[in-house]
């Protein structure tokens, strides 16, 4: 079963239609919204600010979401995929946004909608992504709008992927 742990008296609150895998852990100061599903080995660590995450959010495992100590909660729209052993720490993600497996958000960037963050991409503390951007490399720099085709074959595939993943373990039996 998922760890979800009060921190100073603020328990996680998980929406409807959520898949949080076994070993996912979630403390304090969360509010995850509906159809999401976090995934082997993702920390979300609302200890020291809130972490707020809209509808149909995947994160993938091994990532990590925190923020900073009195400085920096972190926001997630709707229909974001995190991708494998990716940080977002600290920063403001707007809805329809893939950040691939690898990356790393840090404090104050923005990314805004329908963007793309490639992996192993660093964004650099308070760099803003305007919508429609891929950004890459270390540190990362916008490479080229997103086309209408990436939008619909990356960002929507993925996230419509994972919410058919998530339904495969909704009523999965514990074999040991």
């Amino acid at each position: 079963m998922s760890l979800l742990l009060a921190v100073n008296g603020v328990a996680p609150a998980v929406g409807t239609g959520c898949f949080l895998a076994p070993n996912a852990t979630l403390t304090g100061d969360i509010i995850l919204g509906d159809e999401c599903s976090v995934w082997f080995n993702a920390v979300l660590r609302g200890d020291v600010n809130s972490i707020r995450i809209g509808n149909r959010v995947n994160i993938q495992d091994n990532a990590v979401i925190h923020c900073t100590y009195k400085k920096a909660a972190t926001t997630i729209g709707s229909n974001v995929s995190i991708g494998h052993n990716a940080i977002v720490h600290g920063c403001f993600i707007h809805d329809n946004v893939l950040i691939g497996m690898g990356a790393i958000i840090m404090d104050h960037c923005v990314i805004e909608s329908n963007s793309i963050i490639a992996a192993g991409a660093v964004l650099l503390e308070g760099t803003h992504v305007k919508s429609g951007s891929v950004y890459a490399g270390v540190p990362a720099k916008k490479v080229k709008e997103i086309s209408p085709g990436q939008m619909m074959g990356e960002i929507e595939r993925i996230a419509n992927n994972y919410l058919m993943y998530a339904s495969w373990y909704q009523d999965s039996p514990k074999i040991r």
